[in-house]
């Protein structure tokens, strides 16, 4: 087992911290955030010391409907530079690009034309060459570039070991260890970030950490996976995103030591606009139906479902579940 890496009192100066308030949340207000709540949110994460900001998807419009979805599910040059200007503070812009589902020639720009830094291209294991295909198509535009490999726990440590070497033989910047049904612990994310922190160094990539908050491990998964040598962490404010959200802005900021990072524009930020979401009716953040999709190891749409019909029969919720996975 590899040693842990940094201590309680300690901080390391490699990690970076990404905010995904507005992709991973955008799933959950079809990415209708105003222009006002996104400015703020640039402001208080400038403010908090946050390395990345990611504004949504560069979703192509051939595949998506712009009439049902805010701009955010896009990601337009101009949209982004609405908000940013020139982005002259040292916080980064991210993207989001998922396999099959981005018009790469026609969206991503050369990057002395934008002012989007990372793009992360999400993808499932079984389409690891089409991801670096565009991973190192953006690379080639002059961006840095990571892979997000969703759902790794449905995934053999050998497929994953395969799709590692193959990340690591391209010119792709991370890899990101991706818990998208919230159904892994402490010990397995320890496991995993040994695995992909042994190729990050073998390779010299980045290593990160997405999770998600079906059994409420959000946090715990993610500062294990710190302690294990990952680098880039994923957050976001009240831990808002798809389903059971993720591992939140301010439990994170809080319990890293960096001086650089400042936990009070975070809380603030909380207060004034997260609060006031809540109270307009969007829903996410831990709940049973979320904890059984979880426990299953099985995508979290029958839990989104069972939770907007206002259900509470967990019990048969749960077998329900057990028997169509079964």
């Amino acid at each position: 087992m590899a040693p842990q890496q940094g201590t309680l009192l300690s901080y390391r100066p490699d990690i970076k911290v990404l905010d995904a308030t507005i992709r991973d949340g955008g799933l959950v207000n079809s990415f209708y955030f105003t222009d006002e709540f996104v400015k703020k949110l640039y402001k208080a994460n400038v403010k908090a010391g946050v390395d990345y900001m990611e504004f949504g998807y560069k979703a192509s419009k051939e595949l998506f409907d712009v009439d049902k979805f805010g701009k955010w599910k896009f990601c337009d040059e101009q949209s982004i530079r609405d908000v940013v200007g020139e982005n002259d503070t040292d916080m980064k812009i991210s993207v989001m690009a998922d396999v099959g589902r981005t018009d790469l020639e026609h969206d991503i720009l050369d990057k002395k034309d934008s002012v989007i830094d990372l793009v992360r291209v999400a993808t499932y294991i079984n389409t690891i060459p089409a991801a670096i295909d565009m991973a190192e198509y953006c690379k080639s535009k002059g961006y840095e570039t990571s892979i997000n490999i969703m759902a790794i726990s449905t995934s053999g440590d050998r497929d994953i070991k395969q799709a590692l070497e193959l990340i690591g033989q391209s010119g792709v910047d991370m890899i990101y260890i991706v818990d998208s049904y919230g159904s892994m612990y402490p010990e397995q994310i320890r496991e995993l970030a040994e695995m992909y922190t042994e190729v990050g160094v073998k390779y010299g990539k980045k290593i990160g950490m997405h999770a998600h908050n079906n059994q409420q491990m959000a946090f715990a998964n993610t500062i294990e996976a710190t302690a294990q040598g990952v680098s880039m962490l994923d957050a976001t404010m009240s831990g808002m995103g798809r389903g059971a959200g993720n591992c939140a802005m301010e439990a994170l900021i809080g319990f890293l030591k960096n001086p650089k990072y400042k936990i009070d524009p975070v809380l603030k930020f909380v207060q004034d606009e997260m609060v006031k979401l809540k109270k307009e009716g969007l829903v996410w953040g831990y709940d049973v139906p979320y904890l059984i999709t979880g426990i299953l190891n099985v995508h979290p749409r029958s839990a989104i479902d069972c939770i907007k019909n206002g259900r509470t029969d967990y019990a048969t919720f749960f077998q329900e579940i057990w028997d169509k996975e079964a």
